[in-house]
């Protein structure tokens, strides 16, 4: 049994984080990488110890949490390519300029990224290595040059501390300064060291109501603090009278596959299916094949999934496409009703339901459905099935509004580790909208800038000399070098 951490013990984990933090900061971009890659060698290493236990405590196949691993520690070598590249310090020299145009001459600015300090970091329930202890906040968090405080999430306490204690030995073993990772357990050790002033950032996978609160404690602090919660979304998806005439079968085999995808629990999971009315898309889901029934993550997931699957079947509007249960291991359900109920009631009929059920919603015109899509809040993604040869700006010009990824005539499950990646969106899909919780720009997240004026050249920070001894990137009078 894992045991809640202590106030004595938090105190000085968030002591010893501090003073890793500061000391971090000042190595070099390829110790900072070399630290990292080592944390990926240790993870690939542990395989063998750290799957069978998720197995056990998430209830997820082998071949799942085999791929999530192997993600997990790409998405780690991934930003220590990010750093040594030096992109992502968004580098400026701006050198004197007696005649700048402004009026009066233009001093020596350089400008660019630096830690902001310990960051502390709540692991997800739903993917137990690549959202968890060395998942992509912490990924993140250390590649930008800060320590970590990891709050463990209870749904998989071991499997935690058998990660926890792997990230801390490889760092140790490769030289790191004592501190730059630790874990902590409980709700009560969290709820602290989100509002204690040694804490600079924080990053959040969950519901809404719990990101809700601890956004509030961050914000509320005397000094507040970032906070880059992932709360919820319903990933609506829309198909047009044209995709639906020309293939209905194809979306309905996708979509099946899609909001069933690890049991509906994933954050992109397609919630909602919007299709013409008439269109025979009803029909042809509800004579699909589902899979099987399959154990959710844990006993509260399985309590949340079933008070909503309730409220939302029990609605005068809704109506069963598919009967599935609702025992520990539930089979899929699809439910039904009409755009009008959804305008009538879209608090209700737009609520995310965590687990293996999604609502298809009939349209009769592409003016209703404009309505209905702006009724929408904000969300990770949102997805379109159309023809190319169709005028859909109006429609693609809303889902821009509403969510961070549009996605074209693909599904929303699955997020890609990469470079041009959006995992974000306006609230409550997340509490900052500016950034992403994957792919390499999550790097800034927890960097802040600093520039520096008319210093000579020996003061400066290295990557900000005119001839670094370790060159990265620099845009020096508004060019790129």
């Amino acid at each position: 049994m894992v045991n809640p951490t202590t106030e004595a013990q938090l105190d000085g984990i968030l002591t010893s984080a501090q003073k890793a933090s500061r000391a971090f900061a000042k190595t070099t971009v390829e110790e900072r990488a070399r630290l990292i890659d080592a944390v990926a060698d240790a993870l690939d290493a542990a395989a063998d110890q750290l799957i069978p236990i998720a197995m056990e405590e998430t209830h997820l196949p082998e071949g799942r949490l085999t791929g999530e691993l192997k993600r997990t520690t790409f998405q780690l070598r991934l930003f220590s390519e990010t750093i040594r590249e030096g992109s992502c310090f968004d580098v400026r020299v701006d050198h004197a300029d007696p005649d700048w145009p402004m009026g009066a001459p233009r001093p020596d600015l350089r400008r660019y990224l630096v830690p902001l300090g310990p960051v502390l970091v709540f692991a997800a329930s739903n993917f137990p290595f690549a959202f968890s202890v060395a998942g992509g906040d912490t990924a993140s968090a250390l590649a930008a040059g800060n320590a970590v405080v990891l709050k463990a999430h209870h749904g998989h306490l071991k499997l935690s501390e058998k990660t926890g204690e792997v990230v801390k030995n490889a760092l140790q073993a490769a030289g790191a300064p004592e501190g730059l990772f630790d874990v902590i357990y409980g709700t009560d050790s969290g709820r602290i060291a989100v509002q204690d002033p040694r804490i600079k950032a924080a990053g959040f996978t969950g519901s809404i109501p719990g990101g809700r609160a601890l956004f509030d404690l961050a914000v509320s602090r005397p000094d507040p603090i970032p906070f880059y919660g992932e709360l919820g979304s319903n990933n609506p998806v829309v198909v047009t009278k044209a995709a639906a005439d020309s293939r209905s079968q194809e979306i309905v085999d996708g979509f099946v596959g899609s909001f069933t995808l690890g049991a509906g629990q994933f954050c992109t999971k397609p919630g909602t299916l919007l299709v013409p009315a008439g269109s025979g898309m009803e029909e042809l889901l509800e004579a699909a094949e589902y899979p099987g029934a399959q154990k959710l993550l844990n006993e509260r997931i399985a309590s949340g999934y079933c008070d909503t699957l309730t409220e939302l079947r029990d609605h005068s509007d809704v109506r069963v496409l598919r009967e599935g249960s609702m025992d520990d291991a539930p089979t899929p359900t699809l439910l039904a009703t009409t755009a009008e109920a959804v305008l009538n009631d879209p608090e209700t009929l737009q609520k995310e339901c965590f687990g293996p059920t999604s609502l298809v919603v009939a349209y009769d015109s592409e003016e209703q459905l404009l309505e209905l899509l702006e009724t929408f809040e904000g969300q990770l993604t949102a997805t379109l099935f159309a023809e190319e040869d169709e005028d859909v700006s109006a429609t693609v010009e809303i889902l821009a509004r509403k969510a961070g990824r549009v996605i074209w005539g693909q599904w929303p499950t699955g997020v890609s580790v990469t470079y041009a990646q959006q995992h974000g969106g306006p609230y409550p899909a997340t509490t900052n909208d500016q950034s992403t919780s994957v792919g390499t720009a999550a790097i800034a997240r927890f960097m802040r800038p600093v520039a520096y004026q008319g210093f000579p050249q020996q003061q400066l920070p290295d990557q900000l000399k005119d001839n670094p001894s370790a060159p990265i990137p620099q845009m020096v009078n508004g060019e790129k070098s």
